[in-house]
């Protein structure tokens, strides 16, 4: 799907790897209610050998995912990551380019190995990813880097880390720098274990804030103020979301899996999940949602239902593809 769009310059960073991904029957699905961060859990046998059906090589990583489906979708897209010198690394630096992604502003770190993910895909179709960061968390935002950053109409910032406070710090410096650069921000794991102490204050400068239902969850609980409140408080999708809109973003998303999506702007929006009539993999499903939502805000001039929708399409088609990058 390509729409033609006034072509907007966006760039994303985070990371970018190759996939290993892995099918397999055995395992099952845990119930753990009981831990509010941890609320399923996925277990096998343990000391058992576990038969893999299917594997595949792909690409992955936030930065990656996203800038390609940005590309897919009409816009001019730059993608800023670290990577080794290594085969993996020029792999990846190929397929981005393959792919029309715009790669002069990725970092290559001499003798360290590209990130690679192991991606375990249960017979539910749910994954768990194993992750070697490798030189991804060499990534080094340096002064003419941000003289770069601050010519885009548009910053997608997915999972960093290694240092990631100071490249953090780094690039919300440029949204007053210059009055039309919005920032969609997908915080990793890392940012999410910091807690909202750290991140509150990036928070009034973000544009969209995108996170799943878990991650936000993590982050809502690490405020002092939400402390003791009880599972009822914790699992009503809209006091979530008022809070997270009162840190600041001027736009919360918040993804649930087959439950859809909800977004709070200027007003409330739930968007269902597309049916989809045989799930194959979901990995990077979340990656492609959140960045066709913020293409769809350019398509369809800030309009949040029909954002929504445009992800919730282009998220329905990946689910019955292997990959992240199945486009």
């Amino acid at each position: 799907m390509k729409t033609k769009i006034q072509r907007k310059k966006i760039l994303t960073i985070g990371g970018a790897t190759e996939d290993i991904s892995f099918c397999v029957q055995e395992g099952m699905v845990v119930d753990n209610r009981e831990d509010l961060l941890r609320q399923k859990l996925f277990a096998f046998e343990h000391g058992a050998k576990i038969p893999i059906d299917k594997l595949f090589f792909s690409f992955g990583g936030g930065a990656a995912n996203s800038a390609i489906n940005f590309a897919h979708l009409g816009f001019e897209v730059f993608c800023m990551a670290s990577i080794g010198d290594d085969e993996r690394g020029k792999q990846i630096l190929r397929n981005l380019r393959d792919r029309k992604v715009r790669t002069k502003l990725m970092q290559i770190s001499k003798n360290k190995s590209s990130a690679v993910s192991f991606i375990l895909i249960g017979r539910d179709r749910e994954h768990v990813a194993f992750v070697e960061q490798g030189a991804k968390n060499n990534l080094n935002i340096k002064e003419a880097d941000l003289r770069a950053i601050s010519k885009f109409d548009w910053i997608y910032l997915s999972s960093l880390s290694g240092k990631w406070e100071a490249n953090l710090a780094k690039i919300f410096s440029q949204v007053d720098k210059r009055e039309n650069l919005q920032i969609a921000w997908n915080p990793g794991g890392v940012q999410l274990r910091a807690g909202i102490r750290k991140l509150k204050k990036y928070l009034t400068q973000t544009s969209v804030l995108l996170l799943n239902r878990d991650e936000a969850l993590e982050l809502v609980v690490s405020d002092p103020e939400y402390k003791g409140r009880g599972e009822n408080f914790f699992n009503n999708i809209k006091n979530i979301l008022g809070i997270l809109k009162k840190y600041g973003p001027h736009i919360v998303v918040i993804t649930d899996g087959a439950h859809g999506a909800y977004t709070y702007g200027d007003y409330f929006c739930h968007q269902k999940a597309n049916d989809v009539k045989k799930v194959i993999d979901t990995t990077g499903v979340g990656d492609i949602f959140n960045s066709s939502f913020v293409a769809g805000l350019e398509i369809y001039n800030g309009d949040l239902k029909k954002a929504a929708e445009l992800g919730a399409k282009r998220a329905g088609v990946l689910l019955n593809k292997i990959g992240a990058q199945s486009w």
